[in-house]
């Protein structure tokens, strides 16, 4: 079987524009409250496996976060200047290519945290993808949004003492 290197790099570009890896300023600002919540937790001394885990975290449910909202504004975006061109609002990403990015990015996520045996982290992971999965439709029923959207880029704060800790 010969692997058509072009297409596949092509798909590859697309689905890192779509989780906005080329845009990294999202998972700067998701991941700065994230590492001092890591520093403080652990009194100056973090576990360098725990900062691991929580910075490839941090990328990954980032990049879902983007999957999921392009996901849901498929039908919105291509009417806006600043979004028409994203992958899905160009046609260039199907409705089950996103899908299925989205859950294998969470589940991803999910088995980073696995390691670090702590029954608090695995259950604010819970609401934590809640947030990160609901996001896009808080637009249509929030007069603000980005609260909601702050709530989510904050979560890492409670997860990070919890997996230091082993509580909040």
């Amino acid at each position: 079987m010969q692997i058509d290197l072009p297409f596949l790099r092509e798909r590859l570009d697309l689905y890192e524009r779509l989780m906005r890896l080329d845009k990294p300023i999202g998972i700067l600002l998701l991941l700065w409250p994230t590492l001092w919540a890591l520093w403080l937790s652990s009194f100056g001394t973090p576990n360098w496996m725990v900062v691991w885990i929580f910075v490839l975290g941090t990328v990954l449910m980032r990049s879902a976060g983007c999957v999921i909202n392009d996901l849901a504004d498929r039908n919105f975006d291509p009417h806006v200047a600043r979004t028409k061109d994203r992958p899905m609002a160009a046609g260039k990403v199907s409705k089950k290519e996103a899908l299925v990015l989205f859950v294998l990015l969470a589940l991803c996520s999910f088995a980073l945290i696995l390691p670090l045996r702590s029954w608090y982290v695995l259950a604010l992971s819970v609401p934590a993808l809640f947030l990160a999965a609901s996001y896009p439709l808080t637009k249509r029923f929030f007069a603000v949004p980005q609260a909601y959207l702050g709530v989510a880029f904050g979560f890492g704060v409670p997860m990070a003492y919890a997996a230091h800790l082993d509580a909040i």
